[in-house]
């Protein structure tokens, strides 16, 4: 893969990169990428709503579902609950955390949802988008 000079990309090509990339990689792949993307920012939610463990919860049953241990339905559920989890929240970050990590499981149904995962995540830090990008490109 040719190396790309990212220092006059903005974020919405960075966005770009990142969609184009996922498509070269395997939905196990996925997953484990835009978990990595939540994991990243998921301090903002867990110090808002330190009782409230739905949006790791999702990431954890994704990781499950990798091992063979939880079912595609398993995860679906989780990340329905995370989601649920963003519609109660008040704050703005949090909720762009749950949502991320309500796509990133979700990744195990259908995998478009993992560049939704990385999007909600870089609401949560605008120099998300190049951490992500980075990351994803390790994976291949």
């Amino acid at each position: 893969m040719k190396k790309i000079n990212l220092n006059n990309k903005n974020d919405t090509d960075i966005k770009q990169l990142i969609l184009e990339t996922t498509l070269m990689l395997e939905k196990e792949a996925l997953v484990i990428w835009a978990s990595n993307c939540v994991e990243h920012v998921l301090p903002f939610f867990e110090e808002k709503y330190q009782n409230d463990n739905r949006p790791r919860r999702a990431l954890e049953v994704a990781q499950a579902w990798l091992k063979g241990e939880k079912s595609v339905d398993e995860v679906r559920e989780a990340a329905f609950e995370s989601h649920a989890a963003a519609r109660e929240v008040e704050d703005d970050k949090a909720c762009a955390v749950a949502r991320a990590a309500g796509h990133a499981a979700a990744t195990v149904h259908a995998v478009g949802h993992a560049v939704h995962a990385a999007s909600y995540a870089a609401k949560v830090d605008p120099n998300e988008r190049l951490w992500q990008y980075e990351k994803l490109l390790k994976m291949i």
